[in-house]
């Protein structure tokens, strides 16, 4: 098993980290601070082909495998410092463009798939509900047919990307007669009667990334945007977990790439008691266990990028690394604030927003306890 880079793939890192490195460099400090999305940002990161990396290319992508998309969102975390930024366009990403791509009809991946592997559509899936959370399949949402089209209603609930996409894979229960036929997936857009997408929430972090509600009021939509068949919502749910808990934490490495070579370059500026803090060995241990969890964290990364791209169930492998990678980013960030002391807990150092940050990898695409529940099946415990 060789994870070394290939030539192409190496060259499709340094090119990405070049790319954020010249066009995604704004104030991010000014919109972390009113929660503002960088529309500009995220078209600029269309042009140079991010979101469509693993679209096919008749529908305006390029085809790309797990492992050369996980590296490229790897050196994006890296190099662009807007970690809300990064996420919006991961979750355009894995919940709505893979599951258009795994399960639309041609006519389905010709209407959405260009545009928003373009960035002039902006898109993510709609599942969660007031009462739901991690039981993500007990919503309330309702659809009934009504000839040539089905007839939704529902509220979803902490939806990042939901009050500026134009796009959304949503979820509801379908009933015929009373009879509950199964959770459906149904592509709705912006602006068709009875949408209605909230302002957005304001949060602790990941604060230039837009979060709100959603709610369906007696939508039409036309049986035409069903997206997979009556009942498999599911399935098209389910489509893109691989590859959402491998590229988005591949996003967590390359931040905590950046966050350790910052640290490492203020340790040995900062002095105390004449020499510097890193020559002092808590702050020298502290540094290297967060240089084991990112290695930890690559080769748990790249091994389930490896393994689904070989054709293989990665479900296993995904969950370990975004359990893992989830909280050694938490555990990094932390101690980045602990080493930069009084300068670190300081809006204006950018230390404290790292961790803000870090904070919900916990929590998106499945809680710490979800991915313990799920490996501990396959322990059969």
């Amino acid at each position: 098993m060789d994870f070394s880079l290939s030539a192409e793939q190496q060259e499709l890192y340094d090119s990405v980290v070049a790319f954020a490195r010249a066009e995604l460099v704004d104030d991010v400090g000014a919109r972390d601070r009113n929660g503002t999305f960088w529309r500009d940002g995220f078209r600029r990161m269309a042009a140079f082909g991010l979101p469509g990396l693993p679209i096919p290319a008749e529908f305006g992508g390029q085809g790309a495998g797990m492992l050369e998309t996980l590296l490229a969102m790897q050196a994006l975390g890296y190099a662009c410092p807007d970690n809300g930024l990064v996420f919006s366009l991961n979750a355009q990403m894995w919940s709505c463009m893979v599951p258009l791509a795994h399960y639309g009809t041609e006519e389905q991946k010709r209407r959405w798939l260009p545009g928003l592997c373009a960035g002039d559509l902006i898109g993510v899936h709609a599942i969660t509900e007031p009462e739901g959370g991690s039981d993500a399949f007990a919503g309330l949402a309702r659809a009934r047919r009504d000839g040539d089209d089905y007839v939704v209603s529902g509220r979803k609930t902490f939806i990042t990307n939901g009050p500026v996409a134009d796009v959304l894979v949503f979820f509801a229960r379908l009933e015929d007669g009373g009879k509950n036929k199964g959770l459906t997936a149904f592509v709705v857009e912006r602006g068709m009667p009875g949408v209605v997408q909230s302002p957005p929430f304001e949060k602790m972090g990941l604060r230039t990334s837009p979060l709100g509600e959603v709610v369906l009021d007696d939508c039409r939509v036309p049986a035409a945007h069903r997206l997979g068949p009556e009942g498999a919502g599911e399935r098209v749910f389910h489509s893109s977990m691989e590859w959402e808990r491998v590229c988005i934490f591949g996003s967590h490495l390359g931040q905590m790439e950046r966050q350790l070579e910052e640290t490492i370059r203020y340790a040995r500026q900062r002095r105390q008691f004449g020499k510097p803090i890193a020559k002092y060995a808590p702050i020298a241990d502290r540094i290297v266990d967060a240089k084991v969890r990112i290695e930890a964290s690559r080769w748990l990364l790249y091994r389930a990028a490896w393994t689904r791209d070989r054709g293989k169930s990665a479900v296993f492998d995904a969950a370990l690394a975004k359990l893992f990678v989830s909280e050694a980013h938490v555990a990094s960030a932390r101690e980045a604030i602990q080493i930069h002391g009084g300068h670190g807990y300081m809006v204006e150092s950018g230390v404290e927003r790292e961790l803000r940050d870090a904070l919900a990898g916990t929590i998106y695409s499945g809680t710490s306890e979800m991915q313990r529940k799920i490996l501990a099946g396959f322990l059969g415990l």
